[in-house]
């Protein structure tokens, strides 16, 4: 059994941790912790939604717990330093919703820090397991494709009322994900191609996004933007012998009146991707590809292992670093554009 305290009771935590972690007889949530002020300012009316976790407001009854083994850290990334650094001074691993942290020199400290002590330090990068990307490296491994050219990735909403002047969230709050799955296949870009701007104030904010890797001759498209009226495919894919598209697999529905809960049956057929190839007899063939299932509970499984039975953690180091240059330096070219 792996006993987990949580630190944060926000969206995160009800809607992308919980709702996953129900049916994992091995991992058992033993408490969640707020601040005073936090139940004040949101109510306790939603802690009553789970009657089997402890919640408290005294940091130390988690720390000094020996039952806990690892602390999920789902707070604002500029408490994330503090609440990582007392988990692993108390001995606890840990796992950070990203961004990891706020800047590259404090993720390093931090994963120093885990590793003179014999413990875990790990980002939450969960949409690895989105379904519709799960079904993209599906199609990527069976190399119908042939040699992989371009891969576009969409990550978009229709929301111009969200842009606001000296908000630079989108590239850490939306395009982190993207930016992350691709650099979970590919590894380290050999170049990178930014065009990180604000559509209406430039210089005051990263509503647009569009980011072009190059790994050999593969070339990966991030593009993030709030103002997408018709959907894009997620995912299109162009190689040598065919091509493959997937629409988004979407979220689950938030529940206000209670728990959320999630769907672990597969999708509609309808928005199964699409794949066309010509095959090794030079037979064109089209496919329905059966979508991956959605499930943010793979991480935690794969983090058991890592922890338990000294398994490999199912996101490095080094991915997070890369991850987290990119975003410097996309959100520079951001403040810098006219």
């Amino acid at each position: 059994m792996m006993n987990i305290a949580m630190i944060g009771f926000g969206n995160a935590v009800l809607n992308y941790h919980l709702p996953y972690l129900e049916r994992k007889e091995n991992i058992n949530v033993k408490y969640i912790f707020r601040r005073e002020e936090d139940r004040i300012r949101e109510g306790t009316e939603h802690e009553s939604w789970y009657p089997p976790i402890h919640f408290t407001t005294d940091l130390n009854e988690i720390l000094q717990d020996s039952e806990v083994d690892l602390v999920v850290i789902c707070t604002h990334v500029d408490s994330h330093m503090e609440y990582a650094t007392a988990a692993l001074e108390n001995n606890k691993h840990i796992l950070v919703e990203k961004p990891f942290a706020p800047t590259i020199e404090e993720a390093n400290h931090i994963f120093e820090l885990a590793k003179s002590k014999g413990l875990i330090a790990m980002a939450n990068q969960n949409r690895r397991f989105d379904g519709d990307f799960l079904t993209l490296e599906k199609v990527l491994r069976s190399g119908k494709l042939g040699n992989v050219v371009e891969i576009q990735s969409h990550y978009d909403y229709f929301m111009p009322q969200y842009i606001k002047r000296g908000d630079f969230g989108f590239l850490y709050g939306l395009a982190v994900h993207t930016i992350d799955q691709i650099i979970s296949v590919y590894g380290k870009p050999d170049d990178i191609h930014y065009d990180v701007r604000s559509i209406s104030y430039p210089g005051e904010s990263d509503d647009y996004i569009d980011i072009d890797f190059y790994f050999g001759r593969t070339k990966v498209t991030i593009k993030c933007s709030v103002a997408v009226k018709l959907e894009h495919p997620k995912f299109t894919v162009h190689g040598d012998k065919g091509s493959f598209i997937k629409y988004s697999s979407g979220h689950q529905k938030k529940n206000p009146n209670g728990p959320t809960t999630v769907s672990f049956e597969r999708e509609a057929e309808n928005n199964w991707g699409k794949l066309s190839y010509i095959d090794d007899n030079g037979v064109e063939q089209n496919e329905n590809v059966p979508s991956e299932v959605t499930d943010y509970g793979i991480l935690y499984e794969k983090l058991y292992q890592a922890i338990k039975n000294e398994g490999e953690k199912p996101v490095k180091d080094e991915e997070v670093i890369i991850v987290l240059k990119i975003l410097e330096e996309g959100l520079s070219i951001a403040k810098k554009a006219k």
